[in-house]
């Protein structure tokens, strides 16, 4: 029906006759001239209807907002005081001959001037999308995933399918589980990822393989967080955790300078330990200046327990964050932040203001500095290196308190104070994570997944030492945005049964979970190693949104429900019979106030 976008007409097209098929955006009655801005998914052009064509001029009197048009006219030149630099058609416009209103609108349930809750927005979503800033992220998301496939080909990476229906497999999350009709009482998962999928892949002989794919967890939801996320997924044989970093580092360096023209650079490598220690995070945001300074050896002998207890605790940590400039802070605005990082675990805020350093005790100000004397505090201020007009804020505490509360402290600051550069791109990779962290019953759980590959240690060196093991395992940061995962997996049986023992799955479990991937191991399996993407926070950031829902056509929202469709939905009593499934009398109770009907 078209002959050209709207968003694409530009002064080569003057004179030329073009159809159009769009909405209407935008319309202006001057009563000798109707003027309107048509829109379609690559942008805005402002078409204008005169009445000497009075058919097309008398039809153009009844449009309004979003009523679905096709329309055929010629381009012209705008003059040069009205053209509008704002707008990549800002040179053009069109001057309609025929006009067919294919389908009128009713009244909005979105406001045209984008003052909507996300709320409407969601349950509108077909006209939310309809904006041209939601519009040109799924065109960049487009973009991003055909460059992606371009490169994995190029590099000799095979796209192959997994399954959606599988067996479920403990990764960190509640799966989504999908009863079986055929086989009643049994369930499939959703998968979390395909990681066992895309290690058997590899024990296959298939060498190189991705795939763009759907992944499903049942977990807490956040703004870079969705039930149902897209992963780039990757896996190798034969290479090194270097190796895979280094083609995967590659591909977004490629990525950025294809979508932003920004040349990223050589990505620096830091330690888990070195990020928690500096940053209080393992995705530090490497665009705040602020970094945690410990102290505890000089408060060790102080009277103050606040301080005191924790630098004599071998978990505790005591640490400072300098706040450049941050000594103009008031008194209630330091309270704030005593309460903000109470969300941490932490228990207060220690500060000391400085405001002449050359002057020492009688240029500080701080509610604790009659604790500490004029040599402890000297050496604090030495080594935070801290100047006229900083601050000085203090955590005391378990050392993963300490880490987590300054970790936000520190980036809540960056954004109120403006120390973030929010126009540099800060890349990096984390590596050498912990194999273990402890779980809320006190054993032992993975911290990635328990097919992680411990660094340099045999099945028996592990059994003996587990908290000592550090995984061989690498995450990819971006602007303080975990945006890949991944590790050398486990390619021997017999580690692969260590592992699963210290996380407390006996044999039999391991049998019935597993089984699968045990015998697999048995067969000549070569070393692999991988990564994951998340495309969505990816585009997030391409796009210079902080809401992975923006880039997601239809998300779901922090509830985990889709407002538009209002899923889920209770089933009826028929269909859970087939399936073999009773629901609980008071969901059944929810199910008949709702009048749900068949689903």
């Amino acid at each position: 029906m078209r002959t050209l976008y709207c968003g694409q007409l530009n002064l080569s097209h003057v004179g030329q006759q073009v159809t159009l098929c769009g909405w209407v955006n935008r319309r202006r009655d001057l009563g000798s001239l109707i003027f309107i801005d048509m829109r379609d998914r690559e942008g805005i052009v402002q078409v204008f209807f005169d009445p000497d064509r009075k058919e097309a001029f008398d039809l153009a009197s009844e449009l309004r907002n979003e009523f679905c048009i096709a329309l055929t006219g010629t381009v012209r030149a705008r003059e040069e005081k009205n053209r509008n630099p704002d707008m990549a058609t800002g040179g053009v416009e069109v001057f309609a001959t025929e006009l067919t209103i294919i389908n009128r609108a009713e009244p909005l349930p979105l406001d045209a001037n984008q003052t909507n809750s996300e709320e409407a927005r969601l349950k509108f979503r077909y006209l939310d999308l309809r904006r041209p800033e939601m519009a040109q992220r799924l065109q960049m998301r487009a973009r991003i995933t055909s460059f992606v496939r371009r490169f994995m080909d190029a590099n000799g990476f095979l796209d192959i399918e997994t399954p959606m229906l599988t067996k479920a497999t403990p990764e960190g999350a509640r799966d989504y589980l999908v009863p079986s009709r055929v086989h009643k009482g049994k369930f499939y998962a959703l998968p979390q990822s395909p990681q066992l999928f895309k290690q058997l892949l590899m024990m296959s002989g298939f060498d190189r393989y991705y795939q763009i794919v759907k992944c499903f967890r049942d977990e807490d939801l956040r703004a870079d967080r969705q039930p149902e996320f897209t992963q780039i997924d990757v896996e190798t044989s034969f290479m090194t955790a270097e190796q895979v970093r280094v083609i995967m580092e590659t591909l977004i360096r490629a990525l950025w300078q294809e979508s932003k023209g920004v040349d990223l650079g050589d990505f620096p490598i830091m330690t888990y330990a070195d990020a928690i220690r500096r940053f209080g995070s393992d995705k530090p945001d490497l665009r705040n200046p602020m970094e945690l300074v410990d102290v505890a050896d000089l408060v060790k002998e102080v009277e103050f327990k606040v301080f005191a207890a924790p630098a004599n605790d071998a978990k505790g940590r005591v640490a400072a964050l300098r706040v450049p400039g941050g000594a103009q802070l008031s008194r209630k605005q330091i309270d704030d932040y005593a309460k903000f990082i109470e969300t941490y675990g932490a228990k207060g805020l220690a500060y000391i203001k400085v405001n002449e350093r050359a002057r020492g005790l009688d240029g500080i100000s701080s509610p604790v500095a009659k604790f500490l004397n004029a040599e402890i505090i000297e050496a604090i201020l030495m080594r935070t290196a801290a100047q006229d007009d900083d601050l000085l804020f203090f955590g005391a505490d378990k050392a993963n308190v300490v880490a987590d509360a300054l970790g936000a402290l520190r980036l809540k600051l960056g954004r109120d104070l403006q120390l973030t550069d929010t126009n540099a791109w800060a890349p990096l990779w984390v590596i050498d994570f912990p194999m273990f962290e402890s779980d809320d019953q006190g054993g032992l759980a993975a911290m990635h997944h328990p097919f992680t590959a411990p660094r340099d240690m045999s099945p028996e060196a592990l059994r003996q030492d587990p908290e000592s093991a550090v995984a061989n395992a690498y995450d990819m940061v971006i602007n303080g945005y975990e945006v890949g995962g991944g590790s050398v997996r486990i390619h021997n049986g017999k580690m692969q049964q260590t592992v699963f023992s210290l996380l407390g799955i006996e044999e039999k479990e391991q049998q019935e979970k597993f089984g699968f991937l045990l015998d697999a191991l048995k067969f000549g399996t070569p070393p692999h190693a991988g990564l994951a993407f998340g495309l969505d926070r990816l585009v997030m950031l391409l796009t210079g949104t902080d809401n992975i829902r923006d880039v997601i056509a239809f998300p779901k929202t922090t509830a985990a429900a889709c407002l538009m469709t209002e899923a889920p939905s209770f089933a009826n009593e028929d269909a859970l019979a087939d399936l073999g499934v009773q629901v609980m009398e008071k969901y059944k109770a929810e199910n008949r106030q709702s009048g749900a009907g068949k689903a």
